[in-house]
This record gives structure tokens, C-alpha cells and sequence, in this order.
């Protein structure tokens, strides 16, 4: 079943923060960094593909790209 845009993002930046070890405020960044990087503009054009098999698979590739970058700021 499909969710929201917003619902997506949450789901995703709920994943981060329970399965990746990332506080809250880090999982946020990570979702931020992803969404600055245009990482889930397919998501805003068609939200059919919104769903929590697609979160999860959004959540381990967010994560795999944006967690080191993250890492080497300050």
C-alpha cells in the first residue's frame, strides 16, 4: 500500500535510526543529504512507488551512500 511523500521520508528516517544505529538527529541529516541530492525525486513524481518495501530498500541505500559523507563533516 502506498503512503504519502512525507509518510515515505518518516519511514525511511525511522529505518536509519532502527536498523543503522543512527540517532535521530543523524538519520535526519542522512534523509536531508539524500533529498539535497535529488535521491528521492522519483519518489515526489510517481508516490505509487511509496511503499515500505521500497523504504526499506531506500533506507540500506541512503544509508550505504550518505552515512560516510555524514561521517567526515564536522
Amino acid at each position: 500500500m502506498p503512503m504519502t511523500y512525507e509518510q515515505h521520508l518518516d519511514e525511511v528516517t525511522t529505518l536509519l535510526y532502527e536498523h543503522y544505529d543512527q540517532s535521530e538527529e543523524a538519520a535526519i541529516k542522512l534523509v536531508m543529504a539524500a533529498q539535497a541530492d535529488d535521491f528521492f525525486s522519483g519518489h515526489d513524481d510517481d508516490p505509487s512507488i511509496c511503499t515500505l518495501e521500497r523504504a526499506q530498500a531506500d533506507a540500506r541505500a541512503v544509508f550505504r551512500k550518505y552515512a560516510k559523507t555524514q561521517e567526515q563533516q564536522p
